[in-house]
This record gives structure tokens, C-alpha cells and sequence, in this order.
């Protein structure tokens, strides 16, 4: 349930998606707030001007929680942002500890209103060479 502090900094990641285009920027705007509702730090998409796949604003606040901040504070943290995360960032999230993650426009509704913005299915194959591959794996974790 969002309470209207989540729906101000919720204002405020969309907000950054629109100042995004004012820079050549794709509209994607994320913060993160620590518990109180203070905002931590700011990020928005820089794919194209970085040349770089993986400059997406939740990706980059992740990272950013990940270095900066102490796994009980950033559990404690909530991200806005104003598109739901890609897969790509979903994993940087997780992996990060951040407690919550609040998003304005969903996958689908982005898709309908950006019809042939998905991204297509990669195929994969494995699991493949087992013993081989649990060796250096059971080496780190293990020994």
C-alpha cells in the first residue's frame, strides 16, 4: 500500500525521467530513500550518451548501495523509480540488499504505450558439463 510519501518520491523519479530528455536522455528516473523518506542519491538513463547497456538508473543506485552503504541501512532503503526494473537491474536489486523497490508505469503498460519496446528472448542452453563446471565453483565456496 502506498502511503503519500511513496507517492511524492514517486513524483520525484518521474520528474527525473522528464528532465532525462531535456539532456538527450532516454525517460527513466530512479532515487533511492533511505527509512525516514530522505533522499539518498538521484540517477536517470544514460545508455545512449555512455555507450554503455547497462547505465540504467536502478542499476546505477544499486551499484551505488551496494559500495556505500552498510547491508542493514540499504536494507532498510526504498527505491522510486518511474519504469519497472528490467531483468538486468532486477538482479543488481536483489543482489544489493535494498529493501523495496516503488515503480510508477509497469513492463506491460510500457509496452503498450511503446509498442516493440520488449526485449526478445535470447536462447540458452545448459545446464551442460556438470563435474567439470563444479569445480572451480565448490574451490571458492567450499574449501
Amino acid at each position: 500500500m502506498l502511503t503519500p510519501a511513496d507517492e511524492t518520491l514517486l513524483r520525484r523519479a518521474i520528474a527525473i525521467a522528464a528532465g532525462a530528455t531535456a539532456q538527450g536522455d532516454a525517460p527513466y528516473g530512479t532515487l533511492l530513500a533511505d527509512e525516514d523518506g530522505k533522499i539518498l542519491v538521484e540517477a536517470h538513463n544514460t545508455v545512449r550518451r555512455d555507450r554503455d547497456i547497462s547505465a540504467h538508473p536502478e542499476l546505477k543506485l544499486a551499484i551505488w548501495a551496494a559500495r556505500e552503504l552498510a547491508p542493514e541501512v540499504a536494507a532498510k532503503t526504498t527505491m522510486y523509480t518511474s519504469c519497472q526494473p528490467c531483468g538486468m537491474c532486477t538482479g543488481g536489486i536483489a543482489r544489493s540488499g535494498l529493501g523495496r523497490v516503488v515503480y510508477a508505469l509497469g513492463t506491460d503498460q510500457h509496452i503498450e504505450l511503446v509498442p516493440g519496446s520488449g526485449w526478445p528472448e535470447v536462447p540458452q542452453e545448459g545446464p551442460a558439463l556438470f563435474e567439470e563446471a563444479r569445480i572451480p565453483i565448490e574451490a571458492y565456496y567450499l574449501s
